[in-house]
């Protein structure tokens, strides 16, 4: 049976990399917090340059992703122009 995780979708304004510096350490520090704690399976920003992000959760509803996202440092400043959290059926791990 496939296990259900839910990926969360960050969408970057192109200039993410000269605005993110006063932000990424708190942003990094609760991604860190929520996958020692098993919430969050991987992340990471997507594109070269960064265009988005992907953070990938094993939670039981997608209000947990909601959640990340509604208290994210980066959402706060602005730095995310969209996101949206989309279930994954996982097959082979």
């Amino acid at each position: 049976m496939p296990e259900t995780l839910y990926a969360l979708f960050y969408d970057y304004p192109p200039d993410i990399l000269e605005r993110r510096a006063p932000h990424r350490e708190a942003h990094l520090s609760r991604i860190r917090a929520w996958h020692e704690d098993g919430r969050i399976v991987m992340d990471g920003a997507t594109g070269d340059p960064p265009s988005g992000a992907l953070i990938v959760f094993r939670t039981g509803s997608p209000a947990e992703a909601e959640a990340f996202a509604a208290d994210d440092p980066y959402v706060a400043a602005g730095l995310v122009l969209a996101h949206r959290v989309v279930p994954w059926s996982l097959v082979a791990p």
